[in-house]
């Protein structure tokens, strides 16, 4: 074997310390100084089958691996790796430039299923296909399927060579770091050095050609998680140049020809402040930032993304724990701007908000940390998946009319890969320690062996949290002689929604917590940094008993969210709770909540899960065909917001309105809204098209729309099919155009036609105008027709897409 892949003493015992789903350890391979807090591996706590998390890591290792497996499979994902190994100029090389990355994300969640779970067919099924990653290398480390496979006509987005296109959309340094990820969790996971070689001889060469030295490209990563992946090969390896090209990631974005906060390089990070651009770009960023931080010393970046999560707690969280409002560049939008159908959240950004706020737990020991990442891994994050492990949302609005719904992949398949390997990372998030501090940070039923000084703990964990807050940690064995267990208080029982003023519980109720060891009651109270510590020397069989209050609350969100204004969102313990179609057998739109709402809790089956619903007392208003409001009284129910979209797809709200400003009544019928709806392109976006929802302004993106998108150039149509003859003499659109970044815009032509009593489609006549002004109504008049349907006929543009957000006809 080449000596670079030997590995020292020294870099593998500090290895063996590492949690390498994400952080680093604080005992690193060098002198650096590496985060106060040591992280306790994922391969020391197992997770106690059929509980809460058993269930989702089993439906992660029956379903959402073998599926991800098989999608790489059929996708072609290993095809371009065989052909990579055997160029030619007759491949034609489609797909995404970063596709590799589906196999080494699957690879790493499988890894980490295998502490649970250990698989010999597994695991000489991934050595299979680590034959084949292998065979694409190129000799000198080089492994990028995208040009390899056929150099002289590589992906349209790779350049005519290495790394012309990294800080654009070849991807090539996004691919590496997916691929240290996985190599480092396999080998963890397995002892191999197999997938690991493939990586150090990937970063050896990425270390030689990219740098700020002459006949080196002076490039960033275009899409970040390089950075912090560099990092934890150095801890692994003990080779200081992997941390040392991490660092020159860092310190030369924003001074490279990439100047745009899209990918967060329109200014040195060290002097950046607000979370802005790509959302996941920026959370792998910060958290490459705290890695760096932690093992080089440089406080400026700490300084740095201390401000930033300052800026994102206070201005642009999503009560779900989500992060990217708008899905213009799936980015960040302004502060406060946190609309709730067009949210995006995607849930590799959700992934990502994980990453760094434990890594700021890492750093400061605070647990104001771990309460954002409580409330995005309970919401934001497993809504991404379904209960069964074979359903997947790319993003996570907060408001639905039915025109979202699972998928079982994506062609652009980030989200479901990154959930691949998460969900089995997370027994590495349950505890840390620091020094004689054991920090008990999730709760969860498990066993455990740590180690508190250097000497082992076995601890084990039982509790059905999040359904109730009694947790009992026993001490099944001690060595380590007196230490202090550290429990995270956590902010929901306190009071604090959030670590910040964006979200405020409005229900004037105070929750209590208790604490007992063997029985007797303890009245330590919580520490400024969060924590309840209990010092004590433990023996075993020793209990602690903790029992934290959990009561439906209501919260409101600051006044300057203008999406929330006069709604309410409910939550019980962790969870934020949602309404939806399928509780309900009324519109969910039109119910206003209680102003003093009192909950009744249930328990209830989605896809085979047992939840907790809510149940509450609310009002309905609609109009009646005379236009007259009418008011009933419902019951309204409510479930976690992470199990919705499981019983079809249909109307679902986080925030109920509370105030009348913010309701919206159910409108009487239309020809349009009782009419059959087709179209040349059908979508589940279909719907807005006759929902009777008008956008305010050409830049509302608070309702659904429908689009063509990525045709253009050509001609569609949408029809209406009334239930009997009508008389018809106009018809109104309301375009949508998501320039000047999308790839929509208003058309170039629009008209009208009708069914003739003969079946044919003819055209309007005497029509007035076809305006296509963007977001507001357009409206045609024309010679009045009797008839049984009718047609939008749309051109479009030469260069763009079109879509609308509503269409209506009548006399």
């Amino acid at each position: 074997m080449n000596n670079r892949h030997h590995f020292s003493k020294l870099a593998l015992t500090a290895f063996t310390a590492l949690q390498t789903a994400l952080p680093l350890s604080a005992q690193s391979a060098s002198s650096a100084k590496g985060y106060p807090i040591s992280p306790v591996p994922f391969t020391s706590v197992k997770v106690t089958p059929g509980t809460f998390w058993g269930q989702r890591l089993e439906a992660s290792r029956n379903v959402t691996i073998p599926l991800a497996f098989s999608k790489c499979e059929e996708s072609g994902r290993y095809r371009n790796f065989e052909q990579a190994a055997h160029p030619s100029e007759d491949y034609k090389v489609g797909g995404y430039s970063f596709d590799d990355t589906d196999p080494y994300k699957t690879i790493e969640g499988a890894s980490y299923l295998l502490q649970t779970y250990p698989d010999k067919k597994l695991v000489a099924y991934i050595d299979s296909v680590l034959d084949i990653i292998a065979q694409a290398q190129e000799p000198d480390g080089y492994l990028y399927t995208s040009r390899t496979m056929n150099p002289s006509h590589p992906h349209a987005w790779a350049g005519d060579r290495r790394w012309i296109k990294e800080e654009d959309l070849s991807h090539e340094l996004y691919n590496l770091g997916h691929m240290i990820e996985g190599a480092i969790a396999h080998y963890q996971a397995t002892g191999s050095h197999k997938f690991l070689n493939i990586a150090i001889r990937y970063a050896d060469c990425v270390c030689r050609e990219v740098g700020a030295g002459e006949g080196q490209s002076c490039v960033v990563p275009g899409h970040q998680i390089a950075e912090m992946a560099l990092a934890k090969l150095y801890l692994v390896t003990g080779d200081r140049k992997y941390l040392d090209e991490a660092k020159f990631f860092l310190d030369y974005r924003g001074k490279t020809s990439i100047r745009h906060d899209y990918s967060q390089a329109h200014q040195p990070v060290t002097e950046q402040k607000e979370a802005v651009g790509h959302a996941v770009r920026a959370s792998y960023m910060y958290a490459g930032m705290a890695d760096v931080a932690a093992l080089t010393g440089d406080s400026a970046y700490i300084h740095a993304i201390d401000s930033i999560w300052e800026n994102i707690v206070g201005k642009k969280l999503y009560i779900t724990g989500g992060i990217g409002a708008t899905a213009n560049g799936e980015a960040f939008g302004k502060n406060y701007e946190l609309p709730n159908m067009s949210a995006y959240c995607e849930t590799c950004a959700a992934i990502g908000n994980v990453y760094v706020n434990y890594r700021l737990f890492l750093l400061h020991g605070e647990s104001k940390y771990y309460d954002v990442l409580e409330r995005s891994l309970y919401n934001g994050l497993i809504s991404g998946v379904s209960l069964d492990g074979g359903g997947f949302f790319y993003p996570n609005p907060l408001e639905s009319m039915g025109q979202h719904q699972r998928q079982a992949w994506f062609g652009c398949a980030c989200c479901p890969s990154n959930i691949c390997r998460f969900i089995p990372s997370l027994p590495g998030y349950v505890y840390a320690v620091k020094d004689r501090n054991l920090y008990v940070n999730l709760f969860l039923s498990s066993k455990s062996n740590i180690k508190v000084g250097g000497k082992p703990v076995q601890l084990e964990q039982q509790t059905a949290y999040p359904w109730n807050g009694d947790i009992r940690l026993t001490i099944q064995q001690n060595k380590a002689g007196a230490f202090a267990l550290k429990i995270r208080i956590p902010g929901w029982v306190i009071g604090r929604v959030t670590p910040s003023r964006l979200y405020e519980y409005t229900d004037n109720r105070r929750l209590t917590y208790q604490v007992s060891i063997n029985g007797k009651r303890m009245e330590e109270a919580v520490s400024a940094d969060g924590y309840l510590t209990l010092n004590h020397k433990w023996k075993k069989g020793d209990r602690i008993d903790l029992h934290f209050d959990m009561e439906p609350r209501i919260v409101k969100a600051s006044n300057q969210v203008e999406a929330d204004r006069g709604r309410i969102a409910v939550e019980r313990g962790p969870l934020v709770y949602c309404a939806e179609f399928a509780d309900n057998d009324f519109d969910i739109m039109s119910a206003l909540i209680n102003q003093k709402p009192s909950f009744t809790t249930a328990t209830a089956t989605i896809a085979g899960a047992e939840i907790t619903t809510l149940t509450t007392d609310a009002q309905t208003l609609r109009f009646n065909e005379q236009g007259q409001l009418n008011v009933s009284d419902v019951r309204l129910r409510l479930i976690p917001y992470y199990a919705w979209c499981h019983r079809g797809s249909g109307k679902m709200r986080v925030w109920i309105p509370q105030e009348l400003s913010a309701t919206s009544p159910t409108l009487p019928a239309t020809l349009a809204s009782v009419s059959k709806l087709s179209a040349s392109v059908k979508t589940s976006a279909l719907s807005a098209v006759n929902d009777r929802l008008t956008p305010k302004n050409g830049d509302d993106r608070g309702i659904p729309y429908y689009h063509w998108w990525p045709a253009k150039a050509q001609t569609e149509w949408l029809q209406y099919d009334f239930p009997e003859a009508a008389e018809v003499s106009s018809a109104t659109v309301y375009w949508f155009d998501d320039g000047p970044w999308g790839g929509c815009r208003v058309p170039k032509s629009w008209r009208m036609q009708y069914m003739s009593s003969d079946g044919e489609w003819e055209a309007v006549e005497d029509a007035d105008q076809y305006p296509t002004d963007k977001g507001c109504a357009c409206t045609v008049h024309f010679k009045p027709v009797t008839t049984k349907a009718v047609r939008l006929e749309v051109t479009l543009a030469d260069d763009h897409s079109a879509g609308l957000f509503e269409w209506s006809v009548g006399k």
